[in-house]
């Protein structure tokens, strides 16, 4: 009988398939641990989340209470209202302080690792931080600032400032400055493209407000560390005072026109030595050694005739020139140099009131221009010698009216940031450690060795000799700003207007221009010069639709174009350069002139 072989049996729908030999059955008790830590983590997940909803409202509440406040300061710290900074504060740091206990937490700063919420989370936790250090660090020291004006409002001080607040106060003043930059620094990094659009728009608005808050207070910061020491704090200062004729256009502003010697001993000041151009005439040769540029760019008029001095939009270079001029010709050495023009004086005297020059006439913020550029060359006719001292009396008489403590002082403060802010006061130190700070400033007007590689510069020579541009009107300004792309660019434009009185040829010949130009008399004739930014290609110069050409050359590592305007009585000019934008800016250094400031500055949006 033969053996036989059971098939295998299918098993039952009931009954469990054998699992694979030496795998052992999980113990119930691990499926429920394991049950319970999925549980558990989708429970620390909500708890998570609504902590950090929690954490979020509680920073969104302190931040929308701040908001409006912190985006106020900056009209609060333009205007100088001190009072309502101050009743403002308490408030406003109570709540950032809530802001930035919110978004310190460690599971919001856990948070921020996340992918897309990360770095809204994290952009909220930054600018929590940083206005709150602005707020807590650097605003009380505008009160330090204004505490220091206080002091000069005190009754019998006579003029002389008192340093002994600024000297106090300048450590607390740059520290807060120092605090701002950092704050600034971190809410600027913040890339606004990767935020939420309601985020995305208060963000850029702080990091606006912020960059205006923050130069207001390194602004602060320079008069305090500076001031004291050129006005004699540790020891006599004696600076070379210019004041510069917008009637003979330079790219300073004007001619060097008058001098005198400003004594500066423990915040008392003093004008002695009053000059003018005949105490310093013509030389045959430049004061100073010429650079190969500079005579190529400026000739060497730029080192022989003072009122030449300020050709190069270089200040530094002009300060230079002018003081080894006056120890050479009047012995002395001096410590600084400062220029001003006309319309400067203009905003000091609507501060000061009217002053009476010693001839007797009334000086206002009104006419002073006027008086000084149009009225004293019709008084004094062909006497040169007596409207140039004319124009020296007035000078030195705003300038007393000032430093005597007449009028405003906080106006007056005011008057000269303005000035400063236009390119129509510039200062040179020949200290080194103080013209290092002075250089990276307005007010140092150092266009070619100061750390200023991508602005453009736009400057006016006049070529007539004569004193016709009174009747100039100038007017630069950038347009068809270009942001986007590879190689962004915009267009600077500069408009010139000449609307000169219809009896030119009755005025002096040293007024409607005596040089060798073989132009008809009451011609006005401009050089202009252009210089592109470190590094740029400088595009041709367009004349209306037309292109032009003139000079070529290279000035401290910037392309340089000269052209020479010739305009008949009621001509207009408008002339056009292509230039890059960088950092999305386009910064225009020009010549401060009756109608214009010294600066202009184009931003993307």
């Amino acid at each position: 009988m033969s053996a036989t072989v059971d098939e295998p049996r299918a098993p039952e729908a009931h009954e469990p398939l054998d699992e694979p030999s030496g795998i052992p059955r999980p113990p119930r008790r691990i499926a429920r641990r394991i049950a319970f830590g999925v549980l558990a983590f989708f429970v620390l997940l909500v708890v998570a989340t609504g902590w950090l909803a929690y954490r979020g409202y509680q920073a969104g509440t302190a931040l929308l209470s701040a908001k409006d406040v912190v985006l106020d300061l900056r009209g609060d710290v333009d205007g100088a209202d001190v009072q309502q900074i101050e009743a403002r504060l308490p408030q406003v740091q109570a709540d950032l302080a809530a802001a930035r206990a919110a978004t310190g937490d460690p599971v919001w700063r856990a948070a921020e690792h996340l992918p897309w919420l990360g770095a809204n989370l994290e952009a909220v936790r930054v600018v929590s931080w940083s206005l709150d250090d602005v707020v807590r660090d650097a605003l009380p020291a505008i009160g330090r600032i204004d505490a220091v004006l206080r002091a000069q409002e005190t009754p019998g001080t006579d003029g002389r400032i008192d340093l002994a607040p600024l000297v106090d106060a300048a450590p607390d003043i740059v520290a807060a400055a120092a605090s701002a930059h950092s704050a600034q620094a971190a809410v600027a990094a913040i890339d606004t493209n990767a935020l939420v659009t309601p985020l995305a728009g208060p963000v850029g608005q702080v990091q606006d407000e912020l960059a205006h808050v923050t130069g207001a207070l390194d602004a602060g910061a320079q008069v305090a560390s500076l001031l004291p020491p050129m006005l004699g704090a540790d020891g006599p200062r004696t600076y070379l005072l210019v004041s510069l004729n917008s009637a003979e256009l330079r790219s300073a502003g004007g001619i060097a026109g008058a001098f005198a010697i400003l004594r500066a001993d423990d915040g008392a000041l003093e004008l002695t030595e009053q000059r003018t151009t005949l105490d310093l005439v013509g030389t045959d040769a430049s004061i100073l050694p010429l650079t190969d540029e500079e005579l190529r760019v400026d000739t060497d008029r730029l080192g022989r005739w003072v009122q030449n001095a300020v050709m190069t939009p270089d200040f530094p270079r002009s300060a230079e020139l002018l003081s080894a001029r006056w120890e050479r010709d009047i012995g002395t050495r001096v410590d600084g140099v400062i220029a001003t023009d006309p319309v400067a004086a203009s905003y000091l005297l609507g501060a000061t009131g009217p002053v009476v020059e010693p001839g007797g006439a009334q000086i206002t913020a009104a006419n002073v221009v006027q008086v000084l550029l149009r009225d004293a060359y019709t008084t004094y006719g062909d006497d040169s010698a007596s409207g140039d001292a004319f124009y020296t009396a007035v000078a030195a008489t705003v300038f007393r009216a000032v430093s005597s403590g007449q009028g405003d002082s906080r106006g007056i403060v005011d008057a000269l940031a303005r000035a400063g802010a236009e390119g129509r006061v510039r200062m040179w130190s020949a200290h080194p450690q103080e013209q290092e700070r002075l250089e990276g400033t307005s007010v140092g007007a150092a266009f070619l060795t100061g750390p200023f590689p991508d602005a453009t510069g736009v400057f006016l020579n006049d070529g007539s000799a004569g004193k016709l541009g009174y009747y100039l009107t100038t007017t630069v300004t950038v347009e068809d700003l270009r942001c986007t792309g590879s190689d962004p660019t915009a267009t600077v434009r500069l408009d010139l207007a000449y609307d000169p009185p219809a009896d030119l040829s009755s005025l002096p010949e040293y007024v409607t221009g005596t040089a060798d130009t073989g132009l008809p008399v009451g011609v006005l004739s401009t050089n202009v010069s252009v210089y592109a930014p470190i590094g740029a290609v400088l595009e041709n110069l367009r004349l209306g639709e037309s292109y032009v050409s003139g000079i070529t050359a290279t000035m401290a590592g910037r392309d340089v174009q000269i052209v020479t305007s010739n305009m008949a009585p009621g001509a207009a000019e408008t002339y056009r350069v292509e230039v890059p934008v960088r950092d999305g800016t386009v910064s225009v250094w020009t010549t401060p002139t009756l109608t214009s400031p010294g600066l202009i500055t184009a931003t993307c949006p």
